[in-house]
C-alpha cells in the first residue's frame, strides 16, 4: 500500500524537474569547449622564471626603480613603488630574446 497524499505530489514533481534541470546543466558543462584562458596544448610552454632583481635610478633621475631580470624567459621589466597609491607601477618591458637575435644596423 502506498500512503502518498495529494499534498506530496507537487513536491515530488518539483524534485523531478529540479533533477532534470541539474542533469541538463551538467551535460552542458561536460560537452562545452574549453575556455580560451585554459591551458592550450598546442601553445609553447613558458619556462619557470629564474629572477634577479637589482635596484637603481631611472633615466629621469628623480626616482628609483627595481629592474627584474628573468633569465629563463629572457625578459626584463622595470617597476617603481608609487607611495601615494601604495602599488608598483610598471615603467618598461624588454624582450631580450628579440635583442639577442636582432640584426645589428651598425
Amino acid at each position: 500500500m502506498r500512503y502518498e497524499t495529494k499534498a506530496l505530489q507537487p513536491r515530488r514533481n518539483a524534485l523531478v524537474v529540479l533533477n532534470a534541470v541539474l542533469l541538463a546543466a551538467l551535460a552542458i558543462l561536460i560537452i562545452a569547449p574549453k575556455a580560451k584562458a585554459q591551458l592550450d596544448t598546442d601553445a609553447p610552454q613558458r619556462a619557470r622564471g629564474d629572477y634577479t632583481i637589482v635596484g637603481g635610478e631611472t633615466s629621469s633621475g628623480n626616482s628609483n626603480a627595481l629592474y627584474i631580470l628573468d633569465t629563463s624567459n629572457r625578459e626584463l621589466i622595470a617597476v617603481r613603488w608609487d607611495q601615494s597609491n601604495k602599488r608598483l607601477d610598471g615603467l618598461g618591458y624588454r624582450d631580450l630574446s628579440r635583442d639577442i637575435f636582432a640584426q645589428s644596423d651598425r
